[in-house]
């Protein structure tokens, strides 16, 4: 009743005063048959400047008297929601219909909102995230959006070691904890972040499961936990394990939740871990992973982990001189195992920084 479900509902909305001088009131500028009769921005850096043909504005009231428009269209972020509701409320008193989306101002969560456009006699619509169809053809679907995490950004300043690997369960986890154990002997202040719920032994610092996540969530939330360590633990450097691969076959699900952990990560260095013959996984290989790793994020693949519990014989001095990377067992300690892979890895941070 109250959701768009097609695009005859937005032209019978319009015109649209369209609060958010951004992607999403772009977005809803640009469709078929919407006009836009004005921009409000909360943000002084855009006000008074042209955004789509028009100049953003400051004052809903102004514009609302000053144009044509039938609608207040609220396309604001998640994390945004105290503004979008002033605006909503303000809005419906002014006379105006209200669209929002589940992303800025959930009707759901806001039935007081509801009544009181029906109390104003204007309508008040929601653009929906069409769980519905996911039902449809799926049979099931969530009671309602997961994506809840407002989109920071943080760039952060001490270094971020991403453990990557070729498949699940080829030691990301291992080689992460391990990393930041020797690390943490060595003096530096280290942190190691798990990104599974399994990560529970000691001395990992934090561990939740990122893929409990809407994917669109994951990198915020490994930004957020970057910056939480930087700025509340004073980190001298982050590990922070991935989950499964970018390239591994058969098992397509969890490749979207690899590359957004990577994006969160924003690692200065990865460090790729692989298991020969892996007996339940399809690993594509070493070379696939890296380029792919390298090809998605401004980053470099300085090590290999290899695992050879399926391949006790694997020569590591051939994939070294293969890859032309330091390649290592830390079970083992072969080729010079966890001490060797940590200098590595310290050495390339060293270099990189001058």
């Amino acid at each position: 009743m109250y959701s768009i479900t097609s695009s005859k509902d937005f032209q019978d909305l319009s015109p649209f005063i369209i609060i958010g001088a951004g992607g999403g009131g772009e977005k809803l500028s640009n469709f078929d048959g919407v006009e836009t009769a004005g921009f409000l921005d909360d943000s002084k850096a855009k006000q008074g400047k042209e955004f789509c043909g028009h100049i953003v504005g400051s004052d809903l009231k102004t514009l609302v008297e000053e144009s044509n428009s039938k609608t207040v269209a609220i396309m604001l972020p998640i994390g945004a929601e105290g503004a979008a509701l002033k605006y909503a409320v303000q809005a419906i008193d002014l006379g105006q219909n209200v669209l929002t989306s589940f992303r800025s101002l959930p009707l759901e969560e806001n039935p007081s909102l509801i009544k009181f456009a029906n109390q104003k006699g204007v309508q008040i619509k929601q653009i929906s995230s069409r769980l519905d169809n996911v039902e449809k053809v799926i049979g099931t679907a969530p009671e309602k959006v997961t994506e809840v995490l407002p989109k920071i950004t943080y760039h952060h300043k001490k270094p971020v070691i991403f453990i990557g690997g070729t498949s699940q369960e080829c030691g990301k986890r291992t080689t992460t904890r391990n990393l930041g154990k020797a690390a943490k002997e060595l003096g530096l202040n280290a942190k190691i972040f798990s990104t599974d719920e399994m990560g529970l032994q000691p001395p990992t610092d934090i561990n939740f499961r990122a893929g409990s996540l809407s994917v669109m969530d994951v990198p915020s939330a490994i930004m957020g936990t970057v910056k939480y360590f930087e700025e509340e633990e004073d980190a001298d450097i982050i590990f922070i394990e991935g989950q499964s691969s970018l390239t591994e076959t058969g098992n397509p699900h969890p490749k979207g939740l690899s590359a957004a952990i990577l994006f969160g990560a924003m690692p200065d260095a990865v460090v790729l871990c692989h298991r020969e013959n892996h007996p339940f996984r399809e690993p594509v290989g070493i070379s696939t992973e890296l380029n792919a790793i390298e090809a998605v994020e401004p980053t470099k693949v300085v090590a290999l982990s290899i695992n050879k519990r399926n391949a006790p014989d694997l020569s590591l001095e051939n994939i070294e001189s293969k890859f032309n990377l330091p390649t290592v067992d830390i079970h083992t300690d072969s080729n010079g195992g966890l001490k060797r892979l940590l200098k590595t890895v310290l050495d390339y941070i060293g270099e990189k920084n001058g």
